[in-house]
């Protein structure tokens, strides 16, 4: 089940409809690019109120994966703490198999 959603990440990355970062990912959920933020569990406590925060702010939905080497991995870079899909239908796709 793990593998599915993670090629999915990759796919959506690929197709740059992927952002990651903590600022670039806060940015995109203020301007309402963001469908979707994907956080790792193993966030510093900072990091995820932070993003916590702002996708309730903005009504952004917030999935959590085990940690950010899954995170990195899956987009084929180092550890990543947070991402931010760009796009409905990844989002939509990711969600459920995120659930």
């Amino acid at each position: 089940m793990i593998q599915q959603w993670m090629s999915l990440l990759g796919l959506a990355n690929r197709a740059r409809k992927l952002i990651s970062g903590e600022e670039l990912v806060v940015k995109e959920v203020r301007s309402g690019k963001a469908k979707l933020v994907i956080l790792a569990c193993d966030a510093s406590s900072n990091t995820e109120k932070k993003i916590t925060d702002k996708c309730l702010y903005y009504q952004i939905p917030l999935k959590k994966v085990e940690n950010r080497f899954l995170l990195g991995q899956a987009i084929g870079k180092d550890a990543r703490v947070t991402v931010a899909v760009l796009d409905e239908g990844f989002a939509r796709k990711l969600q459920t198999l995120l659930d």
